[in-house]
Order: C-alpha cells, then sequence, then structure tokens
C-alpha cells in the first residue's frame, strides 16, 4: 500500500484509463451532473490499445449472437456514426469485402452470413465471383459478403471529441497519475494515486477502463474479492505497410483464424494500405515490429491478393489486445463485473475490453453506468 500518511480528497468519480473506452465512459459520467476525474498513466490520452489498432468501425458481425460483444457493437456503431456526424469527427463509410478464396471457404461464409443476421446486421449480401471481380478487379475470390456499414475513423479525433464532452461537462483529467494501489472502505473507495503529484482519492464511484492493466488495478484495491479478477494474457497484432499505392477502395477481410480476424487490408482516410494484425502472444507489453514476421504476412494476403509485389510490405506498427484467455481457447466476451458481481458499491471493472472497444464506445459507456444502478 501507498503511504497512508497522505490526506486524501474526497470524489464523487474517478474514471481510470483515458483510452476511447475511459473517456467515453467519462463523458457518459458527467454528462450526468456527476463531478469525475480521469486518471491516465500516460502523459496523453489513448497511448494504448485505442492508439494502436485498424481504426475500424465494425459491423458487428463475427461475435457470438447474444453476447455483450454483438450487442455492443450493433448499438455502438450506430451511435457512433451519429456521434461522428455531429461532432465533426472524421470518418467515412467505405465498407468491407469478407472473401472466399476458394471452393473450401463458401461454408464458412454462408456461416458468417447467418450470423451477421442472428446479430441484428442485416445488409449484407451475398456475392458470386463476377459481381465480387467488378467491385475489387484485383482480388482473388470466388464470393464474397460486402459489409456496407464497415466504415474508418480518426481514432484520436474521436478521443479528443470525447475529451472535449466530458470537459466540457465539469470533467477533470489528470495525466501522468498511475493509480498505484487502493482499498474498499466501508464509506468508499480509496485510491493511492502516484506520479509527479501524488495523491490519495476518496471515491464514491470508480470505473475501471485500465485496459491492458485493468486486472492489475483490480487486483491492487486491498479488501477486493480475488476471484473476481480473471487471467491476464497479451496478445499481440503486428502491422504491416504498403509500400505504394493499393488497388482496393473497400477493407479486404479474408476468413477469420484463431484469435483474431485473420491478416486483412485495411486503409486508413488517405487510402493508405496496410495489412494485419497477425496474432502473436506475448508476456509483455512491447511495441516493437519484428520485420521477419513479414515473411509470412506475403502468402496470406497473396491468397485473396495474388500479385502483392515482393519487398512491398515494410513493418508499420502493433497493439496489444487485453485477453482473458490465452491460445487455443475460444475468444470470450467483455466483462462487466460490477456490485451485482462482486459486491462492492460503486465499483465496476471492466475487463477484456478490445476489438470492438472502439466501435462500441458509446454503448460500453452506456453499460457501464447501468452496472451502477
Amino acid at each position: 500500500m501507498a503511504d497512508q500518511s497522505t490526506p486524501a480528497e474526497r470524489i464523487d468519480c474517478a474514471v481510470i484509463g483515458a483510452g476511447v473506452v475511459g473517456l467515453a465512459v467519462a463523458r457518459a459520467l458527467a454528462l450526468q451532473g456527476r463531478d469525475v476525474i480521469i486518471l491516465e498513466s500516460e502523459y496523453a490520452i489513448g497511448m494504448g490499445t485505442s492508439s494502436r489498432n485498424s481504426e475500424v468501425i465494425h459491423a458487428g458481425i463475427y461475435y457470438d449472437t447474444g453476447s455483450l460483444k454483438a450487442k455492443l457493437c450493433v448499438q455502438g456503431k450506430h451511435a457512433l456514426y451519429d456521434y461522428c456526424e455531429s461532432h465533426g469527427v472524421p470518418f467515412k463509410r467505405c465498407g468491407k469485402l469478407i472473401v472466399a478464396t476458394h471452393d473450401g471457404q463458401l461454408e464458412k461464409l454462408k456461416a458468417l452470413h447467418q450470423k451477421a443476421q442472428d446479430n441484428d446486421v442485416n445488409d449484407l449480401i451475398w456475392q458470386d465471383q463476377a459481381t465480387t471481380l467488378a467491385m475489387e478487379p484485383a482480388l482473388n475470390a470466388v464470393a464474397s459478403l460486402p459489409s456496407p456499414s464497415t466504415g474508418l475513423i480518426d481514432s484520436h479525433a474521436l478521443m479528443l471529441a470525447y475529451q472535449g464532452d466530458a470537459e466540457a461537462n465539469g470533467a477533470m483529467i489528470a495525466f501522468n497519475a498511475p493509480v498505484l494501489d487502493g482499498e474498499i472502505k466501508p464509506d468508499g473507495i480509496r485510491l493511492n494515486v502516484g506520479g509527479e503529484a501524488p495523491m490519495a482519492l476518496d471515491c464514491q464511484v470508480v470505473i475501471n477502463c485500465g485496459g491492458l492493466h485493468a486486472q492489475h488495478v483490480a487486483g491492487s484495491l486491498v479488501g477486493f474479492p480475488a476471484e473476481h479478477v480473471p487471467e491476464t494474457h497479451y496478445a499481440k497484432g503486428n502491422y504491416f505497410s504498403l509500400a505504394g499505392k493499393s488497388p482496393f477502395t473497400h477493407l479486404i477481410y479474408p476468413i477469420p483464424e484463431e484469435a483474431g480476424l485473420g491478416v486483412h487490408l485495411t486503409l486508413d482516410l488517405g487510402g493508405q494500405a496496410r495489412f494485419g494484425p497477425d496474432v502473436e502472444w506475448v508476456d509483455d507489453i512491447a511495441y516493437e515490429v519484428d520485420p521477419q514476421r513479414g515473411d509470412k504476412f506475403y502468402a496470406a494476403v497473396r491468397s485473396y491478393w495474388p500479385d502483392l509485389e515482393d519487398n512491398a510490405l515494410q513493418p508499420g506498427y502493433s497493439g496489444i489486445r487485453p485477453k482473458l484467455k490465452g491460445a487455443g481457447n475460444p475468444p470470450m466476451d467483455f466483462v462487466f463485473n460490477g456490485p451485482a458481481e462482486h459486491g462492492v458499491q460503486g465499483l465496476v471493472n471492466l475487463f477484456g475490453i478490445e476489438s470492438p472497444g472502439l466501435t462500441a464506445s458509446l454503448a460500453i459507456a452506456d453499460e457501464a453506468l447501468k452496472c451502477l444502478d
């Protein structure tokens, strides 16, 4: 425990983490008229998973029907498009093609079509080879599912908008302010905050949006039941950039692979192509991209883009997803760990918030606040 002699400041609500979900949660609390402080261990917003992803607005196709990921992705997608339009956040409804590259993948593609419908994503229409190649002539595909509600977003601009809304409604943000530990007390939750200006906060509400560090934060709270802190696993995704112009105008997604959606082609808002992510299970948080991992990208990408030239891929960047189970396990759902689960009033832990966290951020915020009711 940190130094208990530090006098504590009383605060209504503390949100731990200033990624896209933490900022959305802080915004939602501030809009309710609550006093909010955001505690961020880094020097700026969105320094973790939020700034190291594909920046895709997902449709909600892949997730288990009835799961929080499926429900909140679809709800969040609609809310996010509306928010971007009303707040001037750059985005583009570019659409994507999910492609079967040979006849052996057709049944999986049909299953994805059915899953999309089960998840209330009803704008996918099966396309045969001729129609697919008319849309994207450079593709190798025998069939595809176009997803017109998939899009791209400037994630940093989105986070700045959330931050602006939160601050305009009275929220404060503290950078370089890591939560060291804390304690469950009879009258609230004590947080001991480090950094250049250490402080102790006595909070009525704490929402833990710590992302990769959420389990560590929850485990550091004295009096919090350890059985409610899940396992921590890290799945690193590496991206490689295309040197030169992309022949594609849509995002291209192959049939999904274990722990990810395959090495897909995404675009930025300027049309520059990048490929990834792959899945690399790691023990530590480090973002260097091993250039040799690009060797496997060529074969994966050429399955749907045969004309990819040698030496056309350059190491780009990487991100890390917080997973609740390790390699070889089926994907886990989002976990909202609130008072109804652990019995601590005012405390909500968000665990395993990975993709589609960006798309679902507004819906995740609403769901987190429901846990306090």
